[in-house]
């Protein structure tokens, strides 16, 4: 095994990681301040990748397409929070569901688009920035710029800011909160919002990066869900490290091994998580 080949490999995975940390972004705020498991943040991902591929197809730069799904998807999401306060839908009931929504997307992403393989054929800049022998593809560093952007600017918020403090408040004790001022039901319209904007943005970089089909909705189910538990739920810095320890474990794997051997390492650090170290929840 060359030095260079285990080199591209660690870069890739870090990359990787940099995806997984921003589509799992808008379900760990969601899951640790709202305690609402979103499963339906998957499939907004992928409402976003697919409306992405159809504005493309309309000439739209990939850049247009998410200033108009951000605040779209922002709307979906706190009309999302509102059903589901007003209906009192528990944590586990969020499950069942945020599930059902999942599979209600998917066949409508199935009506319009059909379940073929298609891709998005523009892109945010071509070629890749050589690294010695080593290369990183434009577009998936602008997807880690964003990606690490958006977690620090998301830390800034929850740990300077005074809508942070009312969050954790909120989390403690919402009676307590709510009787020395703080709108619960604005930060969590505003949270659920904001986690659902956060999925926009993922699905606008899948599209860009992957090719689509419905299906594939539910192949991302282990690799997120593992990165937002190994990071903690509400951490930000947590799931990118997280992140980024499961991208390079899956490159190094596929190039120590076979890339079907790939998926082991997120499905087997979920299930070390629930086993060993269940206080992630």
């Amino acid at each position: 095994m060359s030095a260079t080949l285990i080199g591209q490999s660690l870069l890739s995975g870090l990359m990787s990681g940099c995806l997984y940390a921003l589509l799992g972004l808008g379900l760990t705020l969601t899951w640790k301040y709202l305690r609402i498991i979103n499963l339906a943040h998957f499939a907004l991902i992928f409402l976003a990748a697919y409306l992405t591929y159809e504005m493309s197809t309309r000439g739209w730069h990939p850049f247009l397409s998410a200033l108009l799904l951000l605040p779209v998807f922002f709307m979906l999401g706190a009309a999302q929070q509102v059903l589901m306060s007003r209906y009192k839908v528990d944590e586990f009931a969020s499950v069942i569901v945020t599930f059902g929504v999942t599979i209600i997307i998917e066949s409508l992403i199935q009506y319009v688009w059909s379940a073929d393989f298609i891709r998005v054929e523009k892109r945010l800049a071509r070629g890749s920035l050589e690294l010695g022998p080593w290369l990183a593809p434009w577009d998936q560093l602008i997807m880690c710029g964003f990606s690490i952007i958006a977690c620090l600017l998301v830390w800034v918020v929850l740990k300077h800011t005074w809508h942070g403090k009312a969050l954790r408040a909120q989390l403690d004790n919402p009676s307590i909160a709510a009787a020395f001022g703080v709108p619960n039901r604005k930060l969590s319209l505003a949270l659920a919002g904001m986690g659902s904007a956060f999925a926009a943005l993922g699905g606008v970089f899948i599209a860009l990066l992957f090719t689509l089909t419905p299906s594939q909705i539910y192949s991302w189910f282990g690799v997120i869900l593992a990165t937002v538990l190994l990071g903690g739920l509400g951490s930000t810095f947590g799931a990118l490290a997280a992140g980024m320890v499961i991208g390079v474990g899956e490159s190094l794997t596929m190039a120590l091994t076979a890339p079907a051997w790939a998926p082991i390492v997120p499905f087997t650090l979920l299930i070390l998580i629930l086993i060993l170290w269940p206080e992630r929840l």
